[in-house]
């Protein structure tokens, strides 16, 4: 979503999208160059939507792109308003987003796992945007449906949701649906208490990769997933 820009080389997003998936997702099913139980969204022409399991656990990887959910003018082409083309990518992706969430929660509900992750690259709630998005909540429009969803499905769930990002670049780790929180009236969202975020430095800051670790199968609750930052070895 930032290759349309200038400095990013001035392409076109969907052809990039497109090569992006020739590179990388050209093996559905597979990932890291290792086969793994995996379920895509291939048919929907999405393969970087990918779930799997790992000890009860459920893990998500959705495409939700930062800048509004790529929703921004592509200004470094010479777009001054969302083109069609644009707008229907985003509507496809993100309906695609929606169907895997869901998906995503209901069979892990059906099979009582602990603890359901969520991995996005769109930080929906970047501390650094949230003054703006007060004042103009239009800003983070491409989000909405998503975070209503999340906080829908995360209530349902019986165990914590951990919602993993980058895109603001900083380490964090928060509740941003807690209740009291400023975000619940730029979504317009019911409090879901249980949703943890945690965001990853970015490769200007970083220093260090974040390790998770999911318990056995006996931990539950808060227990069931741990992280740290981990230095990077000279």
């Amino acid at each position: 979503m930032d290759c349309h820009r200038g400095n990013n080389g001035a392409y076109n997003p969907l052809e990039r999208l497109d090569k992006l998936r020739e590179v990388f997702f050209n093996e559905p099913g597979k990932t890291l160059g290792e086969t793994m139980p995996l379920k895509t969204q291939e048919d929907l022409g999405l393969p970087e939507n990918v779930r799997f399991t790992k000890n009860r656990v459920a893990f998500s990887v959705v495409n939700v792109q930062g800048s509004n959910n790529s929703l921004l003018p592509w200004t470094g082409i010479g777009e001054t308003a969302v083109t069609a083309e644009q707008q229907a990518e985003v509507d496809h992706r993100t309906q695609a987003v929606l169907e895997q969430l869901r998906d995503t929660f209901r069979d892990a509900a059906r099979r009582h796992d602990r603890a359901v992750v969520l991995m996005t690259q769109a930080d929906m709630f970047d501390p650094s945007l949230l003054a703006a998005a007060t004042a103009h909540p239009e800003s983070v429009s491409g989000f909405r449906e998503i975070v209503r969803t999340v906080s829908e499905e995360t209530n349902r769930f019986d165990g914590p949701v951990y919602l993993i990002n980058g895109d603001s670049h900083v380490y964090a780790e928060n509740r941003p649906l807690a209740e009291g929180s400023l975000w619940l009236t730029v979504y317009g969202q019911e409090a879901a208490d249980d949703l943890q975020r945690i965001t990853v430095d970015g490769s200007a800051n970083a220093t260090n990769y974040v390790r998770f670790t999911v318990a056995p199968n006996n931990a539950a609750g808060s227990a069931v997933l741990s992280w740290e930052k981990v230095p990077f070895k000279e």
